[in-house]
């Protein structure tokens, strides 16, 4: 088993190896583990797929090809290996469209627990090489594997994606800008929330438990259920009830190593036997300053549209008085005058 860390004994959390599991407080854990995106593709973009492919199937041969090639140190759990088929007509679908899609989860890295963090991502790595392209044969017709590693779990590739944007962005200033904000989203709502209160996110309880990482200047919390499927072995979960999370470090070394830790890493409360698999990355779209901006503007235009309404009504107000100004009002006569 991996080694069990506590986020209150950390003092510096860029020691924290990549193998470790980490305890953010008595309820969440942060669970170290390698996943793989999985998509399959008929070997040839000619080959005409008449029939439904069957995810068992496709798992199966999977499976055993792992186990033939000795690619794992140890049998792959079937459970952690899922397909689903692409829900489209077979009639519509494209030659070159893909059939089956599926992830791959290796939670048990003690064999890794004695490498450091370059080691582990070479060693994935070369699982993905030795995967990417291999042939299936399902159904007497053969498909080709592709295997690639989620943006979210490359945490040295969104680095290098973070220096670039900023490298070009700062051609004209005289001070170097650099990142802040980490966006976490697919989380479990009620995890996020006050128990026994509601089962949407807490603003309060999202602050303790991201401040953890680091001092934080901003934060928000909003649902998302973007795209999010239901998770079928989840009981404790309302479908499709997921939080996005937008976190503005004051530092940006906390931003750093927040980001480091929480890639490659499932969610798991206490009493749930659901993971987690969020989506954590850096905030490119600088989500707080737009914010502050379009507050501003949505204020300038009230502002503006109360200005102009203003000046549109006073004409009216001055021509309602001067029809009722006393120079053109008629003399009345009252009875008894001669």
């Amino acid at each position: 088993m991996s080694m069990k860390m506590k986020m209150e004994e950390q003092e510096n959390l860029s020691l924290i190896p990549p193998t470790a599991t980490l305890e953010i407080d008595k309820d969440l854990t942060l669970l170290p583990r390698i996943k793989l995106n999985l998509t399959v593709h008929p070997s040839t973009p000619s080959s005409s797929i008449t029939n439904q492919i069957d995810e068992w199937k496709t798992k199966r041969a999977l499976l055993d090809f792992l186990q033939t090639s000795h690619s794992l140190p140890f049998p792959l759990p079937e459970e952690d290996l899922q397909f689903k088929r692409f829900n489209k007509d077979l009639k519509k679908r494209k030659r070159e469209d893909p059939v089956v899609y599926g992830t791959l989860h290796i939670w048990d890295l003690s064999f890794l627990s004695e490498k450091n963090e370059n080691d582990v991502v070479k060693w994935r790595n070369g699982l993905v090489e030795k995967l990417n392209g291999v042939e299936l044969n399902l159904q007497g017709v053969r498909f080709r594997l592709e295997v690639d590693v989620p943006e979210c779990d490359d945490f040295d590739g969104m680095k290098k994606n973070w220096e670039e944007f900023y490298a070009f962005r700062d051609v004209n200033r005289s001070s170097r800008r650099e990142p802040d904000t980490i966006v976490v989203s697919g989380v479990p709502s009620r995890w996020f929330a006050e128990t026994r209160v509601s089962s949407k996110p807490s603003m309060l309880v999202t602050h303790t438990i991201f401040s953890k990482f680091g001092k934080i200047r901003n934060l928000n919390v909003a649902e998302d259920d973007s795209g999010k499927d239901a998770n079928e072995d989840s009981v404790d979960l309302v479908s499709g009830l997921y939080c996005k999370i937008v976190v503005q470090f004051e530092k940006y070394r906390d931003f750093h190593d927040a980001l480091r830790v929480l890639s490659g890493r499932s969610l798991q409360k206490q009493g749930s036997r659901l993971k987690a698999d969020y989506v954590v990355t850096w905030d490119k779209d600088e989500f707080f300053r737009n914010s502050r901006n379009q507050t501003q503007e949505k204020n300038n235009a009230i502002s503006t549209t109360a200005s102009d309404h203003y000046r549109s009504e006073a004409p009216r107000r001055q021509v309602y008085n001067s029809r009722h100004s006393p120079d053109k009002v008629r003399s009345r006569r009252f009875r008894g005058e001669k």
